[in-house]
């Protein structure tokens, strides 16, 4: 089957083209070759984000309606990977985040309905939900809001209860858990997910999207606020730097390596046929197991012998504490199974190449 892979040429878009080509598939890429994810003039993509050869590729913006409609011709399904990601720098960037996200979503769509394509694997993002699942040892599950400045100033990173005040206990939080959030980024994720979920009922159509955690590995960008806070780390110490661990370092995450996010797209392509048409659905796609950011700096650090990591205590507003999922229903729904373990994978990506990027500075969780 033709397959439309929007970001085809990035990070995680360039390991789905790949791994499609290999399960006979022929994929096309559209992508805007932006340079906060390919450095000046698209240069710098590396040996493990190279396309197959022969992958047609059409290099525009997805907000663009003739293009998009010429990618999408002979098409059979689309696989929605182009995005702003992160945190970016400050609020000045919502406009190209909610323009390069739900607009260019939206033309997508739209361009899929005219041409009557009604199967879409979307990126989605952990994002959503904002802060993860927390447990009261009164109350039981409950939703934190916002941390205070003053809390984070004085080093109080961790929620509490919001009833009560305890210290809460954190957990995995499962797709039925209310979105919730908590940037502009988020924001645009969730909304990319509704749009999604109004074009199934409109057209017949059916679409997943993953819900992606903390992706690394190769071929990240370096240096970037679009790109993860593993590329940050990697890159500090490519520079002969130590990492700066914000907060106190304990924030849990989950770590998934992108091959898996890859085969977690081919998976979930592949069941869309025997899905009800109009039927919209969001699995979490993580590892499983989750880890701190400070077992992360330490894990790269040693296994790329360069210095310690530093706990520097400094935080982002719009961050959250702890967000780790469920992703059993992935599992045994769809069958899909991670296959690069913590340790392994960072053990491969302490050395591994990075592609170049165009705007040096913090990075944001993905």
């Amino acid at each position: 089957m033709r397959v439309l892979v929007t970001g085809g040429a990035g990070f995680i878009g360039s390991y789905i083209v790949r791994t499609l080509a290999s399960g006979g598939h022929e994929p096309v890429v559209l992508d805007a070759l932006l340079p906060s994810a390919h450095g000046p003039a698209g240069s710098g993509v590396p040996a493990s984000g190279d396309l197959p050869p022969g992958v047609r590729t059409v290099v525009a913006d997805v907000r663009d309606r003739e293009a998009v409609a010429g990618a999408l011709r002979g098409v059979g399904a689309v696989c929605h990977q182009a995005a702003m990601v992160g945190l970016g720098k400050d609020f000045a960037d919502a406009p190209e985040y909610v323009g390069c996200n739900d607009l260019g979503t939206a033309v997508l769509l739209a361009g899929m309905a005219e041409a009557g394509i009604r199967d879409l694997v979307l990126a989605g993002s952990m994002v959503v939900y904002g802060e993860g699942r927390y447990d009261c040892p009164r109350h039981g599950t409950v939703r934190p809001g916002p941390r205070a400045v003053a809390d984070l100033d004085a080093g109080r990173f961790e929620p509490h209860c919001p009833r009560c005040g305890a210290e809460l206990v954190p957990g995995l939080v499962t797709e039925e858990a209310p979105g919730d959030p908590r940037n502009v980024y988020a924001a645009t994720k969730l909304a990319q997910e509704h749009l999604a979920a109004a074009w199934t009922r409109a057209t017949g159509g059916r679409a997943v999207a993953l819900r992606y955690h903390n992706v690394y590995g190769p071929g990240m960008p370096r240096d970037t606020p679009y790109a993860g806070v593993a590329s940050y780390f990697r890159s500090a110490l490519a520079r002969g730097e130590a990492p700066q661990v914000f907060e106190d370092g304990n924030q849990r995450r989950d770590f998934v390596h992108v091959r898996d996010v890859a085969a977690a797209n081919a998976v979930a392509l592949a069941a869309l046929g025997e899905r009800e048409p109009g039927t919209f659905d969001a699995y979490n796609t993580g590892s499983g197991t989750p880890h701190t950011i400070g077992e992360m700096a330490w894990a790269l650090s040693s296994a790329h012998g360069g210095p310690d990591p530093v706990v520097t205590g400094e935080y982002r507003l719009g961050d959250v504490r702890h967000v780790t999922a469920d992703s059993r229903r992935l599992r045994e729904e769809l069958g899909w199974k991670p296959g690069t373990e913590f340790a392994q994978g960072m053990r491969e990506f302490a050395t591994a190449p990075l592609r170049s990027s165009g705007e040096p500075d913090e990075a944001g969780d993905r």
